[in-house]
């Protein structure tokens, strides 16, 4: 005997989306289920929900983990990130040959997994401005970035070698002719991950640093920013790419639809992310 499967949409141009939604997840939850069972309709078999495995960069983990949380409420889809420095998360994804979802710290990354034939699409997402970090009231009065290679400062950065951070830094202080030598003699920390700059900062370790805008938004009490001028500056551009090793691309278009939605940048915003490119 023939089936026929009955399902329920939201319509694009509906005025109360939202609405719609919560509507459409009664109909299919258990409760709703009895009810067409009560009228003598068979409920359609339980399917499994999908699971994603993401890697992505280490200074996206405050906006992506509340994304991924609000994700699986909507859609049922559980999302496993692996959080790291993008030259850490391209090895491994080499390596393993597996996973669905890659968004490090900068296109550049997406860029060298091409080169290995693993990235079926990138999709733009937002943009991670560089800035410098420093402990609460500026004690060592830092102002601009020659200052970091002034005598007795105590300097943190990323390990170029890791992750995006380190690596854009090399490139800053090239373009702003900053002597390289007064830089490693300042440095008394590296790190693999930018998360790890914020915390030494916190822990008064180090007097300055260099991160993210917003990783440098989670330390509004230990913290000052210090801006770079945007013509001194580098922005990183942040997209996410499907894995061509992927087995669930279908749910993979839906998470990235979910990220870029109004819905994922007021995520991203909330946690201090630029979403649009600065003047």
């Amino acid at each position: 005997m023939s089936k026929v499967r009955v399902t329920i949409g939201v319509l694009k141009f509906s005025r109360q989306i939202e609405e719609a939604r919560k509507f459409a997840r009664f109909v299919a939850s258990d409760k709703g289920k009895a009810v067409f069972a009560e009228f003598g309709f068979s409920p359609a078999p339980q399917e499994e929900a999908a699971s994603l495995m993401l890697y992505c960069g280490a200074g996206l983990r405050p906006p992506v983990s509340e994304i991924i949380e609000v994700f699986k409420r909507k859609t049922g889809i559980t999302v496993q990130p692996d959080y790291s420095g993008g030259g850490v998360l391209v090895s491994k994804i080499k390596l393993r040959r597996k996973g669905d979802l890659f968004m490090p710290g900068d296109v550049y990354y997406i860029e060298l997994a091409e080169k290995d034939n693993l990235i079926e699409s990138k999709t733009p997402v937002c943009y991670l401005i560089p800035v410098i970090l420093v402990r609460k009231g500026n004690p060592k009065n830092i102002r601009k970035l020659e200052d970091l290679a002034r005598p007795g400062i105590k300097l943190g950065l990323c390990n170029p070698e890791a992750c995006q951070i380190g690596r854009l830094c090399t490139q800053l202080f090239k373009k702003n002719g900053i002597d390289t030598n007064a830089i490693k003699k300042n440095l008394v920390f590296q790190s693999l991950t930018v998360n790890e700059l914020g915390v030494q900062i916190k822990a008064g370790n180090i007097d300055a640093t260099i991160v993210w805008d917003g990783i440098a938004a989670q330390y509004p009490d230990c913290a000052d920013i210090v801006r770079i001028p945007r013509r001194q500056n580098i922005i990183s551009f942040v997209a996410i790419a499907i894995l061509k090793p992927s087995s669930n691309k279908k749910a993979a278009k839906k998470f990235i639809e979910f990220i870029t939605s109004d819905e994922g940048r007021a995520i991203f915003k909330k946690y201090g992310y630029t979403t649009e490119m600065p003047e």
